[in-house]
C-alpha cells in the first residue's frame, strides 16, 4: 500500500487537510522511542486505497527539535509528499518546499489559506509558480473543503523534479527569486479582525484579551463538564449501572478478596462509586464519569481556540515569562487544562519539544494546579470561613508554581528550545473539523488511560486489603500532627487524596478544623500525590523513574509548604 506524507510548517492547516482526506477514522501513534505523536488514516485515490500520514510539523529538514528529527526520519517511508504551505506567508514556507524537492520524491504543493490571499491583497501567479517548482501546486481552503477534490485528483500526477542539493543561503536566494516572480501585493487597509490580531500579542492589550478569553473558556469548560456529569454520566451510573453491580455483589456473597477487587468494599444498600474502589465501580466511574466529561469539555474549547487561531498568540504573549520556569509559551496549554483535570493536562505536555520541558510542566501541574473537583471543595469548605482563606490557598499555590518552576529550571540539565511557531490569521472555526479533532482526542484518552487506571485500581485495592495504607497512616501520623498542625485523623484523608482529592477534602469536613488548619490541609492535598488517574498517566507519559522523581518533589514540596503555612498562620 502506498503512503502519502503530509508535510508542512506548524499551524498551516495540515491537520485539517488530513481530516478532509481521511475522515474521522484515524489512528494516533507515538513514533517509536519518543513521545512525538503522528496521525495516520486511509483514503481512496481512484480505485486504490492509500495510507495518509500527518507528519509532525517542521520548518526545516535540518532538525532543530525532536519533532523535526522525526519528520526527517519519516520522509524515507513515504511514496508521495503533499507539502501544505501557508499561501499568505509563501516566502517563509517555500524553504521547506525546496528541501523536499531536493529529496527526489514526488511532491504536490497545497497552497492552503488561499481565500485569505484575496483578503490581504496577495496575488500569486499559479502557472508561473508551478513552472518554477516543477511540481503541481493546488490552491486549497481546508476549513471549507475548497480545492480538496482537485488535490486528490492531482495525486496520480505527482512528480519529482530531481533537484540537486543546495546550501541554506542558496535556497533562500532561490526562494527570494521565486517570490519576486510569482507574488504581487497590492495596498489595502487593515480590517478589524487584523487589528484584533495585532492587539492579541501586545503586552497590555494582549493581557486584557487573554484574561477575558481564559475566564470565558474556564467558565464554559466548567459548565459543560459539570453538566455532563450531573445530567448524563451520574444518572447513567446511578440508574443503569448501579443495579447491575449490586446484583453482582449479591451473587459474589457481598464480601471477600475477589469481591473487593471486582466490586469494591463499600457495598451496602447503595453504591458510592467514588469510594467503593472496585474495577466495576471506581475503576469505571473515575475515568468515564469524573475525567471524561472534562476531557470532552476541555478538548472542545481547546479545539475552538486552536481553529480560531488564538492559542499561538497566547503562547507568544506568555513566552518570556514561561521561559523563567524552563518552559516556552505553549506550556500554558497543559497548565490551563490542569484547572479542569490534571489527566488531560499531563497528556497535553506532549506538545512540548524536550523531555526536560515535559517533566517540568507535568510536575508543576501535578503540584500547584488544583483540578475542578478539588477547587469546588475548596470553595465550598474553606470558603465558609471567609474569602480571604480561599485567596491564601490559591496565592500559596501560585507562589509555589513560580518558585518550584525557577528551581527546576536551574537544577535540571538540558535546555528549553526557543518558541518558533507559525501564527495563523483569525478565522471562524468549522464545526466538522472541531468535532473530528475532539473525537480523535477522546479515543486517544480512552485507549491510553483506561487500561492503566484499571490496573492501578487492582494494585491499590490489594494494598488496602493487606493493610499497607493503614501502616503508612500510623507511621506518618507524628509528622502530620507536629509539622502540619493537623489532627491525626487527617492522615487518612491525605492518603485518600491519592485516590480522589475532592473526596479527601470532604473527609476533612467532620474533623472540626479551624480556618487555618483548613488552609494547610487544602494546600497539602493540592500539592501531595496527584489522584490515581493522573498518577498512572504520569507514568505512561514520562516513565517510572521520572514519576518517582516527581513524587519526591511533590512530597517534599507539600510538607515544606504545609509546615511554613502552619508556622505563619
Amino acid at each position: 500500500m502506498r503512503k502519502i506524507l503530509l508535510y508542512g510548517n506548524p499551524n498551516v492547516g495540515k491537520s485539517v487537510i488530513f481530516s478532509r482526506l481521511t475522515g474521522v477514522r484515524v489512528t494516533v501513534s507515538n513514533y517509536p522511542g519518543t513521545t512525538i505523536s503522528y496521525t495516520r488514516g486511509f483514503m481512496k485515490v481512484g480505485e486504490e486505497m492509500v495510507e495518509v500520514i500527518d507528519v509532525p510539523g517542521a520548518y526545516t529538514l535540518e532538525p532543530t527539535c525532536e519533532a523535526e528529527k522525526i519528520a526527517l526520519q519519516m520522509l524515507g517511508t513515504g511514496d508521495i509528499v503533499i507539502n501544505v504551505v501557508n499561501a499568505i506567508n509563501l516566502e517563509r514556507n517555500l524553504y521547506l518546499t525546496l528541501q523536499l524537492l531536493e529529496k527526489n520524491i514526488p511532491v504536490i504543493v497545497a497552497l492552503n489559506l488561499w481565500d485569505d490571499t484575496r483578503h490581504r491583497g496577495i496575488h500569486i501567479d499559479l502557472d508561473k509558480l508551478r513552472g518554477l517548482l516543477g511540481v503541481p501546486a493546488v490552491p486549497t481552503v481546508a476549513l471549507t473543503g475548497e480545492g480538496i477534490k482537485e488535490l486528490v485528483e492531482t495525486i496520480p500526477r505527482a512528480t519529482s523534479p530531481s533537484l540537486s542539493a543546495r546550501s541554506s543561503s542558496e535556497r533562500w536566494a532561490t526562494v527570494g527569486n521565486i517570490i519576486d516572480q510569482v507574488q504581487r501585493i497590492t495596498h489595502r487597509h487593515h480590517t478589524r479582525i487584523e487589528r484584533l490580531e495585532d492587539a492579541s500579542v501586545k503586552p497590555l492589550t494582549g493581557g486584557l484579551i487573554a484574561a477575558v478569553v481564559l475566564v470565558i473558556a474556564f467558565l464554559v469548560i466548567r459548565l459543560i463538564g459539570e453538566s455532563l456529569i450531573g445530567y448524563v454520566f451520574d444518572p447513567l451510573f446511578d440508574n443503569l449501572w448501579a443495579p447491575v453491580v449490586l446484583n453482582l455483589s449479591h451473587l459474589m456473597g457481598g464480601g471477600g478478596f475477589l469481591h473487593d477487587i471486582v466490586v469494591g468494599s463499600a457495598i451496602g444498600g447503595q453504591i458510592d462509586f467514588v469510594s467503593s474502589f472496585g474495577l466495576l465501580t471506581s475503576g469505571l466511574y473515575v475515568p468515564f464519569a469524573m475525567v471524561l466529561p472534562y476531557i470532552i469539555s476541555f478538548y472542545l474549547v481547546l479545539g475552538l481556540l486552536e481553529d480560531i487561531g488564538y492559542l499561538p498568540r497566547l503562547a507568544i504573549l506568555l513566552d518570556t515569562f514561561m521561559h523563567r520556569l524552563g518552559l516556552h509559551g505553549y506550556a500554558i496549554i497543559p497548565t490551563l487544562l490542569g484547572f479542569g483535570c490534571n489527566v488531560p493536562a499531563v497528556m497535553a505536555t506532549r506538545i512540548l519539544e524536550s523531555k526536560r520541558e515535559r517533566f517540568i510542566a507535568a510536575t508543576l501541574v501535578s503540584v500547584a494546579v488544583p483540578c475542578a473537583a478539588l477547587q469546588a471543595m475548596i470553595f465550598g469548605l474553606v470558603g465558609q470561613q471567609g474569602g480571604q482563606y480561599v485567596a491564601i490557598v490559591y496565592g500559596t499555590l501560585f507562589i509555589v508554581w513560580i518558585i518550584l518552576g525557577v528551581i527546576l529550571n536551574r537544577t535540571l540539565r538540558g535546555f528549553s528550545p526557543e518558541l518558533l511557531i507559525e501564527v495563523p490569521p483569525y478565522r471562524l472555526p468549522v464545526g466538522r473539523a472541531v468535532l473530528q479533532k475532539l473525537l480523535m482526542r477522546i479515543r486517544g484518552f480512552l485507549k491510553e488511560a483506561i487500561p492503566i487506571i484499571l490496573g492501578a485500581v487492582v494494585v491499590i485495592n490489594m494494598l488496602y486489603y493487606f493493610g499497607v495504607f493503614d501502616a503508612i497512616a500510623s507511621f506518618t501520623a507524628p509528622v502530620v500532627t507536629t509539622l502540619l498542625g493537623l489532627p491525626k485523623e487527617a492522615v487518612t484523608a491525605l492518603l485518600v487524596g491519592f485516590l480522589r482529592k475532592d473526596v479527601a477534602m470532604g473527609m476533612l469536613a467532620p474533623l472540626a478544623l479551624s480556618a487555618n488548619q483548613l488552609v494547610v490541609g487544602s494546600v497539602v492535598l493540592a500539592m501531595f500525590f496527584p489522584c490515581i488517574a493522573t498518577f498512572v498517566v504520569f507514568i505512561r507519559e514520562l516513565g517510572v523513574m521520572n514519576t518517582l522523581k516527581a513524587a519526591g518533589i511533590m512530597i517534599a514540596g507539600a510538607l515544606l509548604t504545609g509546615g511554613i503555612l502552619n508556622l505563619i498562620l
